[in-house]
């Protein structure tokens, strides 16, 4: 491995063995902070107080950037603990410019923001995510964090062509990539984080590397964690598909335990919501 993520907001308070554990690997690998709590689309002002202590841990790791979702993530005072989209249009494209600036002069440094995945749509969007990304990264300067995964699923769960998504991104402006395994549920995908990135994902991936002449890759992997051998193995299949080597990796069903499917009727992803 040859450098850490960490959830921003794990880390902000000042004490704790975790603290002084990241501190010490601050010391000796490369570090980038990502956020998921920003809720940079809100129409609810900027929480200063999120942002004073973001800008506080920034100051004392000197990642190599900070990084968060367009999305939104709650609104009057209430969080929802999740990262809901936005409705794709030319006032949501003014409302978050506008905070991607204020956040990145008060941060003083770009702002990176990933593309979220996403369950349902906006009868009110004009505009496809990846050319709301574009114009987002034109007007603020911003980072963007592609992650692969993201783009399949939502590709799988409205049907588009993630491979148009991929080409049609600023592709100087994409910093890191994202990987993960997500959740076939049948009628839909979900973004799970749990199980071994299948092979349309390494496709895109190995897409997204031609595009962007090779950016950093962090492997995401969040429950049912495996052997830490078993990690080593998938960013080694990291390093296979550059090297022109595709796996074979089937998507995975929901085959835990105590979880099943809810089937949703078919086409039910597709129908957008106002």
């Amino acid at each position: 491995m040859d450098w850490f993520e960490i959830i921003s907001e794990n880390f902000m308070g000042d004490h704790g063995f975790a603290r002084h554990v990241l501190m010490k690997l601050a010391r000796e690998m490369p570090i980038v902070m990502h956020g998921v709590s920003l809720s940079i689309g809100s129409t609810d002002p900027l929480d200063m107080d999120y942002l004073a202590k973001l800008r506080h841990l920034a100051e004392t790791l000197s990642p190599a950037w900070i990084s968060d979702h367009l999305c939104w993530t709650g609104i009057a005072g209430r969080t929802s603990h999740d990262l809901l989209p936005l409705p794709l249009t030319e006032e949501a494209l003014d409302h978050v410019s506008e905070r991607v600036l204020r956040v990145q002069d008060f941060l003083g440094r770009p702002l990176v923001l990933e593309n979220p995945s996403t369950y349902l749509e906006f009868h009110a969007s004009t505009i496809p995510e990846w050319e709301f990304l574009s114009e987002l990264a034109r007007r603020t300067g911003c980072g963007l964090l592609l992650d692969v995964n993201n783009v399949f699923v939502s590709s799988r769960n409205h049907g588009f062509d993630p491979e148009r998504y991929l080409r049609g991104l600023p592709h100087a402006h994409i910093v890191q990539l994202h990987l993960a395994g997500p959740t076939d549920f049948g009628h839909y995908l979900i973004d799970t984080h749990d199980h071994p990135v299948p092979t349309p994902v390494w496709r895109l991936y190995k897409l997204a590397q031609e595009l962007t002449g090779g950016v950093s890759t962090l492997l995401e992997w969040d429950a049912a964690v495996p052997s830490y051998p078993d990690l080593v193995a998938e960013l080694h299949k990291a390093r296979d598909v550059l090297a022109g080597r595709l796996p074979e990796v089937p998507l995975s069903g929901p085959v835990r335990e105590g979880v099943h499917a809810n089937p949703l009727p078919r086409g039910v992803l597709h129908e957008r919501i106002r």
